[in-house]
């Protein structure tokens, strides 16, 4: 199985929409295997953000990305990089397509609600950065007989 970290942005949890975009992740099969809310500090947008930072737009990112609270999440699944990053459609909401995520709540192209890793490194390091090893939580739904053959484990 696969892993990303996603993050729901500070725009997404001042308009409530947290749990909406949440649903849409599990209806897809997704398995949450770890969350919690907080905030991100300048430090910590920096390590993330690390390839920005020297950047002119860097200092409104940081502000905004540190501006409110955050929900940090892990999802499992089968591709779910990909998976994941095809629901939230293109990067601008002005740009993404209808039916995706950023397409249909997302009119900004830094206001777009939800982080996603680009790929397998980044997920492992951004989940590290996140998550301690002991706020993962290993488990299987019995649901996912239903959502998936047994040969695609």
């Amino acid at each position: 199985m696969e892993r990303t970290l996603i993050l729901f942005k500070p725009d997404c949890v001042q308009r409530r929409l947290v749990g909406r975009i949440l649903s849409r992740f599990e209806d897809k099969g997704l398995n949450v295997v770890a969350m919690k809310l907080m905030h991100i500090t300048p430090d910590l947008a920096k390590q993330h953000y690390a390839e920005h930072v020297q950047k002119g737009w860097y200092p409104t990112l940081e502000a905004f990305i540190t501006g409110g609270p955050v929900v940090a999440a892990v999802l499992e699944g089968l591709e779910v990089i990909r998976v994941v990053r095809e629901m939230l459609g293109a990067t601008s909401g002005l740009k993404a397509a209808a039916g995706t995520i950023r397409g249909d709540f997302s009119s900004s192209r830094q206001m777009n609600l939800v982080h996603a890793s680009d790929g397998p490194e980044a997920a492992a390091r951004e989940i590290g950065l996140y998550f301690k090893k002991e706020e993962i939580v290993e488990h299987t739904l019995t649901i996912t007989p239903w959502l998936r053959a047994g040969d695609e484990a």
